[in-house]
């Protein structure tokens, strides 16, 4: 049975376009390198539970680390829901596993462009592919942690 949705909750549908940017970025690194100066700064909550670290970075950094893919990382793999990448820390090679939807931003300083995303829409995107409704409560029920809309310009990420 089709559960349909109250609303149309057009951040979580924002977020997840930009998310598509993110993961097309990776898929363009994965399939021929990293074009150009083009590099990527990500940052991803490590205590997010579909995220795969080696337990000296996770108590190095309990909640959120930065990644840069410039010069130094191999075996990029990119799939539906996360993606994979070796690092070295201190000389040590490391596999990371990152979902998706532990990105609260993604930068690529040479083209000038960056993503922030909203912390509460990415706790319930899977809720929201899963079931087809949000799980964020609406109305007057939680003021505090539903988000206003905003509108994005791109007008200050283009070359001019």
């Amino acid at each position: 049975m089709q559960t349909y949705l109250t609303e149309i909750n057009y951040d979580k549908l924002i977020e997840k376009s930009l998310k598509n940017v993110v993961i097309e970025a990776l898929k363009i690194a994965e399939d021929q390198g990293l074009p150009g100066e083009n590099h990527f700064y990500i940052t991803f909550k490590t205590n997010h539970p579909q995220t795969k670290i080696s337990a000296q970075l996770k108590s190095q950094y309990p909640e959120e680390m930065t990644i840069v893919l410039q010069h130094q990382f191999s075996n990029l793999l990119v799939d539906k829901t996360s993606f994979c990448v070796d690092l070295s820390f201190g000389g040590v090679p490391q596999t990371l596993t990152i979902p998706y939807d532990a990105i609260i931003y993604f930068a690529d300083p040479s083209a000038k462009f960056g993503l922030s995303f909203n912390e509460e829409i990415n706790k319930s995107d899977s809720d929201l592919a899963s079931n087809g409704e949000s799980s964020s409560t609406t109305g007057s029920e939680n003021k505090e942690t539903s988000a206003p809309a905003r509108v994005i310009s791109i007008d200050a990420f283009r070359k001019k």
